[in-house]
């Protein structure tokens, strides 16, 4: 989806956003055209200003990103607060139909936003903002010495990946089926994180987790990357969830998200452009 980005405003004036959300009302909650008047704007409501507190429930693989913008997003709208939530995308998908309180969903696949979609739980369409593939990730000097995802099919590798109904566990699967490699993991993990952990704490040989992960992990581990990893791109999208009473805040920071200052965060950290 073409996304149109402008910069969330610096100071949250009362009655401008007022005006903005008005226009926002009028097409889909989430879709690009309303995530750049949210951010274009950046108030509330016409009698008041953003003093609200928030809750985003976004994929772990997004933890230094929206960490970093919701920090940004704080500073340039005094008075509001966003509280995160990280975990794989599945789980968030299983909390919210469960009734855990959230105002935002930003998920690692489009397969765990159209569930909610579907359920009814997210308003309008959802907007995609980035897009990620996996690396293999492999303790400091490679001691497995994987060099290609075949690799991690030979016998004796320690192999960690996600869960199969994980974004990145299903990437996985897709790129074994493109392949003909089929991998025997030591461990099935909830999350990228916790696979990353595994590398990092060399429980494993190698794992696979995406490639921002690699990039925010430092020297904690070694990067593979491998060309098949083409054959599996995941698609980020994020949304305002239905049952949100903050839906204007949670616009305006979906609106950061999709602008291009959200854009140069998410591509410094190694994330495509959809």
């Amino acid at each position: 989806m073409s996304i149109t980005r402008k910069n969330v405003g610096t100071f949250l004036a009362a009655g401008t956003l007022a005006a903005s959300l008005v226009g926002c009302a009028s097409g889909a909650p989430g879709t690009a055209a309303s995530s750049g008047t949210a951010a274009s704007s950046g108030t509330a409501s016409s009698t008041r200003t953003l003093t609200r507190e928030i809750t985003v429930f976004a994929a772990a693989s997004l933890k230094a990103t929206f960490t970093k913008l919701a920090s940004d997003f704080e500073a340039k709208n005094p008075g509001t607060k966003v509280k995160l939530n990280f975990a794989g995308s599945s789980d968030l998908v299983t909390q919210i139909t469960q009734g855990a309180p959230a105002d935002v969903f930003a998920s690692a696949d489009t397969k765990n936003m159209t569930r909610l979609s579907d359920a009814k739980l997210v308003d309008g369409n959802a907007t995609n903002f980035a897009t990620n593939v996996l690396e293999i990730a492999v303790p400091p000097g490679n001691p497995a010495s994987i060099a290609s995802f075949a690799d991690l099919g030979k016998p004796g590798v320690k192999v960690v990946v996600c869960a199969p109904q994980v974004p990145c566990g299903s990437a996985a699967e897709t790129i074994e089926t493109a392949t003909g490699t089929t991998l025997k993991p030591v461990s099935e993990e909830s999350s990228v994180t916790d696979v990353l952990g595994k590398v990092t704490s060399q429980e494993a040989d190698a794992g696979l987790v995406y490639v921002t992960d690699i990039s925010n992990a430092g020297d904690k581990v070694k990067g593979v990357p491998f060309p098949e990893s083409d054959k599996a791109v995941n698609t980020y999208p994020i949304a305002t969830v239905g049952a949100s009473k903050n839906k204007e805040l949670a616009q305006a920071f979906i609106g950061m998200v999709t602008s291009s200052e959200g854009k140069k965060v998410l591509n410094d950290a190694g994330f495509g452009t959809p």
